[in-house]
């Protein structure tokens, strides 16, 4: 499992905002989450991931054979709970946690 640090680098309310990794892994990391409202009354959220492997040619190879299948199914996972967590009640316990 990949874990690094992020920090929130640009925040345009509503509809988007960047994180940026600080610290962990990966050369260089940055996070879009883009969101958009829908005419029913929907959201819909789109990420843009960009990362860069450290090794040189070696994290290349990583990057193309590895992480980017790995990243993908990663992002399809999360923004699976969060839809469920979004359209259920689940979103309660987020907010009261806060």
């Amino acid at each position: 499992m990949l874990t690094h640090e992020t920090e929130i680098t640009r925040y345009e309310r509503p509809s988007y905002f960047q994180d940026a990794m600080v610290k962990g892994a990966f050369r260089s990391f940055v996070h879009d989450h883009c969101f958009e409202a829908l005419g029913n009354g929907g959201t819909r959220m789109r990420d843009e991931l960009r990362f860069a492997a450290p090794l040189g040619v070696l994290g290349l190879v990583a990057e193309k054979v590895v992480l980017r299948r790995y990243l993908r199914g990663f992002l399809v996972e999360r923004n699976a709970m969060i839809r469920w967590v979004a359209e259920s009640d689940e979103w309660r316990r987020y907010l009261a946690a806060g």
